[in-house]
């Protein structure tokens, strides 16, 4: 498979347009705005923990994103999708940092829309093929919690939409992604660096994953299916 039926297939350019304020082209990345309060998704997920994690880690890597493209303008207008999917193609002095700040960046954009005050349940074609793959969403939950606890150190537990139009469950380290490896979209994903929850739950990951399923916005993820389904 070629690198534009890949992108087809996988509907990255597709589902970017779920990632408000960052998948669009533009000369330098910036930092999205969270879609809710910083301490919406409490008790789960503490105020304070999302402000540290918004405002100090994600624009972080935004800022040492734009920094490590300033030396390549040929690049700079592309999507955030094209730089990840493409980062070794740029000169080998910057590809780390593109890597790792573009990854960063587009899991965080990503992780942000993907939860919501409450939670919510799948619906629609989502619904149908995590029950036809998995059996039922509990289930899901226990791959995801899983590879989320198998992730040795830091990095993220995914469901991905796979290049031939199937779900599964991966996890990857640091900053990585399906499209940065190649293997497809990710629809949502959990962080398990420790930044993202050691404040209320120290060392106690599982606890952290259990709360981030009360928070999982699925009716946001059922329609970032559906588009990037469509291509």
């Amino acid at each position: 498979m070629n690198r534009r039926d890949f992108l087809a297939v996988t509907g990255v350019a597709a589902g970017s347009l779920l990632l408000p304020g960052v998948s669009q082209a533009a000369k330098e990345f910036e930092l999205p705005k969270l879609p809710y309060a910083t301490d919406a998704l409490e008790p789960n997920i503490d105020a304070m923990t999302m402000e540290i994690h918004h405002d100090k880690h994600h624009a972080a890597y935004v800022a040492n994103l734009n920094k490590a493209l300033a030396s390549a303008p040929d690049w700079q207008g592309k999507t955030i999708d094209e730089v990840i999917a493409g980062y070794k193609k740029l000169p080998e002095a910057i590809q780390s940092a593109v890597r790792n700040n573009g990854g960063g960046h587009y899991n965080h954009s990503l992780f942000w829309q993907t939860m919501c005050k409450g939670g919510t349940k799948p619906k629609g074609e989502l619904a149908k093929a995590i029950d036809s793959t998995f059996k039922s969403l509990e289930d899901l939950q226990k791959l995801i919690k899983t590879a989320a606890m198998g992730r040795f150190g830091s990095g993220w537990s995914w469901l991905v939409l796979t290049p031939e139009g199937k779900l599964k469950v991966a996890s990857s380290p640091n900053q990585d992604n399906p499209i940065i490896e190649g293997t497809g979209t990710p629809l949502t994903g959990i962080d398990v660096w420790e930044h993202a929850y050691y404040l209320k739950y120290q060392n106690k990951r599982a606890d952290y994953i259990d709360a981030w399923f009360k928070v999982v916005n699925w009716d946001w993820v059922s329609d970032r299916y559906n588009t990037v389904k469509k291509g």
